[in-house]
């Protein structure tokens, strides 16, 4: 986001969030338009580029210009530690998280390959990792103020020039916030959106369902609303990727969700307005069995369904080039006229 913006927007506690989210800018219905007038005379039938249509059509609504482009991606990938990951809930150790990074770092995760293949920028950004929230079963996963300063800094990620904006996380025991998170959120208990993330099956998954359910009965005078679930049941990685749309949007940078974590992560914000996320595509369907129920939730179609649940923002890294294919069919194509060949009318 630039300076000047945020200079004007305080982020000191989740009051200033609500606020900042309360003035959301909305979608630029003449860039809209524009786009559609062009689509409408470029050299094909209507509509038969399909979904890279629409594609287009998002990219210029919420990047307000025409033509949209994708010259400057960038993959962010925010990584956390869980109290809750000493509870058994996860078939890797916390210290993964921090080896993980390590990987990021040093080019050798599946997100290095992909950006590389998608030509896109990528960040890494730690949240403390040798300070991971409480134990959300015994007391608010955050503070209030580590909540807001997780959610600002993850504001930051949003630099001028940014074109299009990937998020994904990494974080041990993080699809425990999250399904608890979705659970609050949406309704339902720890065995109706517990999943096996890192790969947990049987008394571990019944396990990982009884901490969220744990976690919910805990804080369920808090979980009415949106900010105070992120606050009691997220992660600072997770309170981070709310920031990144928040700040997205304001700097008109269209976002693209990576899986079930992330998703939750935006949707905390849907469930403040549902058009708080329009301006976010979620890019695949991961195989977590809650992100398909979430997505029906929040009404989303995912661009991709490979059966990935990777996480580190893989299927939204994977889904640039696909966006950026979209751009150039828009600006690239001839009209008919120019192309001098006859349109049915």
């Amino acid at each position: 986001m630039p300076a000047s913006a945020a200079e004007k927007r305080p982020t000191n506690d989740l009051a200033d969030m609500r606020r900042i989210v309360a003035d959301f800018p909305g979608p630029d219905l003449e860039a809209a338009k524009a786009t559609a007038a062009r689509e409408a005379v470029l050299t094909k039938p209507a509509g038969a580029l399909a979904r890279l249509e629409e594609m287009t059509q998002w990219m210029a609504t919420w990047q307000g210009k025409t033509p949209p482009t994708v010259e400057h991606p960038r993959v962010a990938v925010f990584a956390g530690n869980h109290g809750v990951a000493a509870l058994g809930v996860s078939a890797f150790p916390a210290e993964v998280t921090k080896q993980m990074v390590l990987n990021f770092t040093s080019g050798g995760a599946a997100v290095n390959q992909l950006c590389k293949n998608a030509d896109a920028d990528l960040r890494v950004y730690e949240m403390a990792l040798d300070q991971p929230t409480a134990d959300f079963t015994k007391a608010p996963a955050m503070t209030d103020a580590e909540c807001a300063r997780a959610m600002a800094y993850g504001m930051t990620c949003v630099e001028p020039g940014i074109d299009l904006l990937a998020l994904g996380e990494m974080g041990i025991a993080n699809t425990t916030s999250a399904a608890a998170m979705a659970a609050a959120l949406f309704g339902g208990n720890g065995a109706s959106w517990a999943g096996p993330g890192t790969g947990v099956h049987g008394a571990q998954l019944a396990r990982k369902a009884e901490v969220i359910d744990l976690g919910l009965k805990q804080h369920r005078d808090q979980l009415g609303d949106p900010l105070k679930v992120l606050q009691c049941l997220g992660g600072q990685e997770l309170a981070a990727i709310t920031g990144a749309v928040i700040a997205a949007r304001m700097a008109k940078v269209p976002v693209l969700l990576d899986g079930f974590a992330t998703t939750v992560a935006a949707s905390i914000l849907y469930r403040i307005d549902p058009h708080a996320i329009d301006h976010c595509w979620v890019a695949h369907c991961s195989a977590e069995p809650g992100h398909r129920r979430l997505l029906s939730a929040i009404n989303r179609v995912p661009l991709l369904d490979f059966g990935m649940r990777l996480g580190e923002a893989s299927g939204a890294a994977l889904a640039i080039p696909l966006f950026r294919a979209a751009a150039a069919c828009h600006s690239g194509m001839a009209s008919f006229a120019e192309a001098g060949v006859s349109d049915k009318s």
